[in-house]
């Protein structure tokens, strides 16, 4: 299988270094022209879109440059769409989970086709372009949570955590990488239809994390502990950030498993603290 990865950030490089028949693209695309031509020249099989905005140096830079945070992510989605609707290619974008703010108003979490209640501009352009694409065929929509890798990154939830001089305790639904690259791979290969949250089953604390953190990483690792609302009265923050926890029943149907997180992040961990 061919498969054609566009965006070359973390994400999209950490996809291509697993997977021997991709080609990861850094192509600017402005157009479905664009788009065109990069699947006339690759034919690919399916194509991955790992391209997005999150802003420097956090999601914050989204609410005072809203034109480029929804070109990136919604109007890029679209042109990929359009032109792998024309070539009859299958389409894997990669969402976010960061949609839903707050607790689910069902047991067990978010599910796939709950609509969400994005705040910031960020998740608003990422769940406009999860609303148009799920009413096309041959498209899939992945979304995941606050990634946990073991190669540290600025993207890496671990890192960020770590960086913090105050972290929040809040529970969250988090996507471990190297079983959101496995999980990917086979959503390509079945050519999933629908939406699907790729989130290890369980739900974790930044406490959790932050203790595995120094049981594994760094054993003199300190950081002070803020709430929620002190992150934006303080001005960490402008705006609240979205917390939640996902139920993940579509990717259970098809039969791809990921582990529970608390065992895929003590394995990440171990990893984390060889590869700094």
């Amino acid at each position: 299988m061919k498969i054609l990865i566009i965006g070359n950030g973390f994400l999209g490089k950490r996809c291509a270094q697993e997977w021997p028949d991709a080609f990861l693209s850094d192509k600017f695309i402005k157009t479905t022209e664009d788009v065109l031509t990069l699947l006339d020249e690759h034919q690919p099989d399916s194509v991955l879109n790992a391209a997005g905005v999150v802003g420097k140096p956090n999601v914050d830079w989204c609410e005072t440059h809203q034109t480029e945070t929804i070109a990136g992510n919604t109007i890029l989605p679209l042109l990929i769409a359009e032109a792998c609707q024309k070539k009859v290619v299958y389409f894997l974008h990669m969402g976010t989970g960061c949609v839903f703010y707050g607790k689910s108003p069902k047991r067990g979490g978010w599910r796939e086709n709950d609509y969400a209640n994005p705040v910031a501009v960020y998740t608003r352009t990422k769940y406009a372009a999860d609303l148009a694409l799920s009413t096309l065929p041959n498209i899939g929509i992945a979304r995941i949570r606050m990634p946990i890798d073991s190669v540290p990154s600025p993207a890496n939830l671990v890192t960020k955590l770590a960086s913090f001089e105050q972290v929040v305790d809040v529970e969250n639904s988090v996507t471990v990488v190297d079983d959101m690259i496995k999980a990917f791979r086979a959503l390509l290969e079945k050519k999933a239809v629908g939406i699907f949250h790729v989130t290890n089953p369980g739900s974790i604390k930044h406490k959790e994390i932050m203790a595995m953190y120094k049981e594994f990483v760094d054993s003199r690792h300190t950081n002070g502990w803020i709430s929620e609302r002190d992150l934006v009265k303080t001005g960490i923050a402008k705006k609240m950030r979205s917390n939640n926890i996902m139920a993940s029943e579509n990717l259970e149907k098809l039969g791809i498993k990921m582990r529970p997180i608390k065992e895929a992040l003590r394995d990440t961990l171990k990893k984390y603290a060889k590869n700094l």
